[in-house]
C-alpha cells in the first residue's frame, strides 16, 4: 500500500467522522427541538382543566349570586371570570378543528345559563327560588358534561403528545447510538490507517538505514582501499628513490670519480709546461667536485643515507643542522632515542622533512624547535615554529603537503595534528606506535 492510498483513506475516515459527529448534532438538536415543542404544547393542554374548572367555578359563583343584581359585584366578578375561562378555551383550540363542536356547545350551554340567571337576578329567595337553584345545579352539570368530552379529547391529544414524546426520545437514541457506532468505526478506519502509515513509514526509515549502513560500509571500505593504496605508493615512491639513490651512488659516482682521476692524470703529465691547460683542469676538477656534491645532496633528499647507518636522531639533527645554515633560521633539536622500526624511521624523517620545507616556503620564521621522544609505548616528533601560521579551520586551497604527511602516519597506524592560529606560529605533531622500549 503507498503512502498517497494511506494518507488519503486517512482522509476520508476523517471526513466520515466529521460528518457522523454533524448527523450527531443534527438528530441532538432535532430531537431537543421536537421534545421542546410536545412539552409546551402539554404545557398548554395542561391549562385546559384550569380553565374549565374556573368556568365550572365562575357559574357556581354566578348561581350563588342571582339574587342580586345584574351590576352588582360579585354578579359581575362572576360573569367575567366566565368570559376570561371561554377565552382561554377558545385561543387553546382555535387550530383544532375537531374541538369545535364541543367548544361550540359549551358556549352554547354556558350562554343560555347564564341568561337563565340573568332572568331571575333581583326576585326573592323562597321555594320557587330553592327550585330554580335545583334547575340551576343541573345546568351547571350540563356544563361540565361538555367539559368532560372536552377533556377526554385533551385527554386523548396528550396521550398522542406523550407518545410522539416518546417516539422522539427512542428515535434520538437511537439515532445517537447509531452515529456513535459510524464514529467509532471512522475512528478506527482512521487509527487503522494511521497504524499502517507509521508502519510504512518505519519500513522505509528501516530501508533507508539499511542503505545508509551499505553506503557508510562501502565509503569504509573504499577509504580502507584509498589508504592502502596511499601506502603502496608512499612504499613504491620510495623504493623508487632508494633504487636512484643507488644509481646514482653507485654509477654516476663512479663516472665521476672516475673522470675526477682521469683529469689528475692529465694535470700529472703535463707538469708546468701547459698553464692554459692547467687553468682548464683545474676548471673541470672545480666542475667534477661540484658535480659530486650535487649528486651527494640528491641521493640524501631521495634517501637519507645517514638514517640507515647513524640512526633517526643523527640523521634529524643533520637536517636541522643544514636547514639552519641554509635558511638561516635558528634551530632548536630535543631529541631522544626512540625505537622505530626502519619504515617508522623513515616516516618521522619526511614528516619533519616536510614540515620545514613549508616552514621555508610559507612560515616567515625565526625560530624553529624539533622534539622526539617516546612514552608510553607511543613515539611522538613535533614540529613548532613562530611564523605568521594559518587559520587550521578554514579548507586549505592548496595543502597536498599535508594530505600526504597525513595519510602516511595513519598507514603506520599512527596520528597527525597540525594546530595554526593566524600570527600564532604552526605545531605539527605525530604520534607513531613504537616497535619495543626506547633504547637507553
Amino acid at each position: 500500500m503507498d503512502a498517497d492510498g494511506i494518507v488519503r483513506r486517512g482522509w476520508l475516515a476523517f471526513g466520515l467522522g466529521c460528518l457522523a459527529v454533524l448527523l450527531m448534532t443534527l438528530i441532538s438538536e432535532g430531537a431537543h427541538w421536537q421534545s421542546s415543542r410536545t412539552l409546551s404544547r402539554l404545557d398548554a393542554m395542561a391549562q385546559v382543566p384550569v380553565s374549565l374548572q374556573d368556568l365550572q367555578w365562575s357559574l357556581l359563583d354566578a348561581v350563588a349570586a342571582r339574587h342580586d343584581a345584574p351590576d352588582a359585584g360579585p354578579a359581575l366578578r362572576a360573569r367575567t371570570e366566565v368570559g376570561l375561562a371561554l377565552a382561554s378555551l377558545d385561543a387553546h383550540y382555535r387550530d383544532r378543528p375537531e374541538a369545535q363542536s364541543a367548544l361550540a356547545a359549551l358556549h352554547a350551554e354556558v350562554a343560555e345559563r347564564l341568561r337563565a340567571l340573568q332572568a331571575g337576578a333581583g326576585g326573592p329567595p323562597g321555594a320557587a327560588g330553592a327550585a330554580g337553584g335545583a334547575e340551576d345545579l343541573r345546568a351547571v352539570a350540563g356544563v361540565r358534561a361538555v367539559s368532560n368530552a372536552l377533556l377526554e379529547l385533551e385527554s386523548a391529544s396528550v396521550a398522542q403528545a406523550r407518545n410522539d414524546l416518546a417516539r422522539t426520545l427512542a428515535l434520538g437514541r437511537v439515532g445517537v447510538v447509531a452515529l456513535s457506532l459510524l464514529s467509532l468505526l471512522g475512528l478506527g478506519l482512521y487509527l487503522r490507517q494511521n497504524l499502517a502509515l507509521k508502519r510504512q513509514q518505519q519500513g522505509l526509515q528501516r530501508l533507508l538505514q539499511a542503505e545508509h549502513d551499505g553506503l557508510e560500509r562501502e565509503v569504509a571500505q573504499r577509504t580502507a582501499q584509498l589508504t592502502e593504496l596511499a601506502l603502496h605508493l608512499q612504499t613504491a615512491r620510495e623504493d623508487e628513490r632508494s633504487r636512484l639513490a643507488r644509481d646514482l651512488h653507485d654509477e654516476l659516482g663512479a663516472l665521476l670519480t672516475s673522470a675526477k682521476l682521469d683529469a689528475a692524470r692529465i694535470k700529472a703529465r703535463l707538469g708546468e709546461g701547459a698553464p692554459e691547460a692547467l687553468e682548464r683542469l683545474a676548471h673541470l676538477v672545480l666542475m667534477l667536485n661540484s658535480g659530486i656534491a650535487l649528486k651527494r645532496r640528491i641521493i640524501e633528499d631521495l634517501r637519507p643515507s645517514a638514517l640507515g647507518t647513524l640512526g633517526l636522531v643523527a640523521t634529524l639533527e643533520i637536517l636541522g643542522r643544514e636547514f639552519a645554515d641554509r635558511a638561516g633560521i635558528e634551530v632548536c633539536c630535543t631529541l631522544a632515542p626512540v625505537a622505530l622500526d626502519p619504515g617508522g624511521d623513515l616516516i618521522a624523517y619526511r614528516v619533519v622533512q616536510e614540515a620545514i620545507t613549508n616552514i621555508s616556503k610559507y612560515a616567515q620564521a625565526r625560530h624553529v624547535w624539533i622534539d622526539l621522544a617516546q612514552q608510553d609505548g607511543r613515539v611522538e616528533v613535533a614540529v613548532r615554529d613562530d611564523g605568521v601560521g594559518f587559520d587550521s579551520g578554514a579548507p586549505a586551497q592548496s595543502a597536498y603537503g599535508l594530505v600526504g604527511m597525513r595519510f602516511r602516519v595513519q598507514a603506520a597506524r599512527g596520528q597527525l595534528s597540525v594546530v595554526s592560529a593566524p600570527g600564532q606560529g604552526t605545531h605539527i605533531r605525530a604520534s607513531l606506535p613504537a616497535t619495543a622500549a626506547a633504547p637507553g
